[in-house]
């Protein structure tokens, strides 16, 4: 979840999820970024017979078909990549989790991509939530995952997607939130 806990008062406990502002998808938008600027740059260069890259000589390609083959790839990187960083303006994924025995109200959001669902919501009573489980699974596509068992609902995703989370960080994370709703912790 790589969540931040904060606690404000006994009664409300709210965990900050990281979207897709996480430092490993800034690198990979700035590598996409470059390589598909360098190819697009390549193909361009084939086709003016101007080199403009400073650590090769692309002028020497023959522009059909290595230049299109080139700038093919220059163009769909870029493509690439502006979707990377339109994801990290965006912060899809980003939100939090909040939790209050003052209201007896828990509410999950997320932001989601542009349109009528841009705002992902879920609300419910803090007397209908039946379970905190935690989902483990290893493997080649390992899981590892918090989710809230509401009654008449599916379950509710609690922890972000992308890089599993520690198992012990996982545990605490999870038996922590049972504890403040006084309700189970299965999946253990």
């Amino acid at each position: 979840m790589t969540a931040q806990i904060t606690s404000t008062g006994q009664n409300v406990l709210r965990q900050d999820i990281v979207g897709s502002r996480r430092w490993s998808n800034y690198w990979w938008a700035a590598v996409v970024t470059v390589g598909a600027t360098g190819f697009f740059l390549a193909a361009i260069s084939s086709y003016l017979k101007v080199n403009l890259l400073p650590f090769s000589d692309p002028t020497r390609l023959v522009f059909i078909p290595q230049g299109v083959a080139m700038g093919f790839y220059g163009l769909a990187g870029m493509l690439f990549s502006l979707y990377l960083w339109l994801t990290i303006f965006l912060d899809v994924g980003g939100g939090y989790n909040e939790f209050n025995k003052e209201t007896g109200e828990v509410k999950v959001f997320r932001w989601g991509f542009p349109g009528k669902n841009r705002r992902i919501e879920v609300d419910c009573k803090t007397e209908d939530v039946q379970a905190v489980r935690v989902e483990i699974r290893e493997g080649l596509n390992p899981k590892r995952a918090l989710y809230l068992r509401v009654k008449g609902r599916r379950d509710v995703p609690l922890t972000r997607v992308g890089q599993p989370i520690a198992l012990a960080t996982l545990e605490n994370q999870g038996a922590e939130l049972a504890r403040f709703l006084g309700v189970p912790l299965e999946g253990l």
